[in-house]
């Protein structure tokens, strides 16, 4: 068997990109991301593409922010592997499949194929995570109308309630954040991805109880593929109330009544509260998303 050519496209080799199966349903799942040619990478054996990745930023972005689609053919985990292993960035690494991947041999052998090569090229899970996709199909969610929503410019009440927020988190990203850089850095990084978002900064929000008291934060905003949920935050002293469900009812309001025909939003698998929150709000469940580190976070 020959060694596997590694390859770098450009727009006149792009269709390259597309001669291989696609059990997962990427193409699909990704009918509304940009990817650049020259982000894109394919291993060849003797002339057939065995396995492709590609990399992901935003518009502005000059280095990609994350791989977001891989796939491996059968038996060729190695390939794909040095595929990830050789590329010039080494970034996040987003597997995404149907939800019923666990429970379809096919789509299952699919998924542990690339979770094989991904993990050959050194990169370390770190959290599987449910992605939902709200329609008007799915009804508005009630407003239960406890909270009040303000618009608030100045950025430093955000960072404290996202410290404040990120200080008893479940999220796997942003505890590996804290672990690794520390509660400032994690809140901050947070903040970063707010703005990075190309949408109002004015649409950031406060709420409050009916008592005045700064019960948590939501985020409404489109990012590069459109509207989503950028973050739902309930500060810890006013948590088990159910608060999260009003910010998402609210945020899901505040898009479809800027014009939004569908709202993107995601949770840790293991979140239950806030997954809990999205049943309730009428969001189903469209795909599923593995997250693996990149061995530059120091992992074996």
């Amino acid at each position: 068997m020959t060694e596997p050519v590694i390859r770098t496209l450009d727009e006149s080799a792009a269709a390259l990109f597309d001669a291989m199966p696609d059990p997962l349903g990427a193409r699909e799942g990704h009918r509304l991301t940009r990817h650049r040619p020259d982000w894109k990478r394919v291993a060849l054996r003797d002339g057939t593409v065995v396995a492709r990745a590609a990399w992901w930023g935003g518009p502005d972005d000059t280095e990609p922010v994350n791989v977001n689609w891989f796939d491996v053919a059968e038996g060729e985990e190695e390939a794909g592997a040095e595929l990830l292993r050789t590329a010039p960035w080494q970034v996040e690494l987003e597997l995404n499949a149907p939800g019923t991947w666990r429970e379809d041999p096919a789509l299952k052998a699919a998924a542990e194929t690339r979770f094989a090569a991904a993990r050959a090229a050194g990169y370390a899970p770190l959290v599987e995570r449910l992605l939902y996709r709200w329609t008007p199909e799915c009804g508005l969610p009630a407003r239960p109308g406890r909270l009040e929503f303000r618009p608030e410019p100045d950025d430093a009440v955000f960072l404290d309630a996202l410290r404040r927020i990120h200080s008893a988190t479940l999220d796997a990203h942003a505890l590996t954040e804290i672990e690794e850089h520390g509660l400032d850095h994690a809140a901050r990084a947070e903040l970063d991805f707010f703005h990075w978002c190309p949408s109002p900064r004015e649409w950031w929000q406060v709420a409050y109880t009916a008592d005045g008291e700064r019960a948590g934060i939501h985020v409404p905003a489109h990012n590069p593929s459109g509207p989503c949920v950028a973050f739902i935050g309930v500060l810890p002293e006013h948590r088990g109330r159910g608060y999260a469900y009003d910010l998402l009812a609210e945020c899901t309001h505040f898009l479809v009544e800027r014009g939004a025909e569908f709202v993107a939003a995601a949770t840790d698998r293991g979140n239950h509260p806030m997954a809990a929150n999205f049943a309730k709000a009428g969001y189903p469940v469209v795909r599923e998303r593995i997250n693996f580190l990149p061995p530059a976070a120091g992992r074996p």
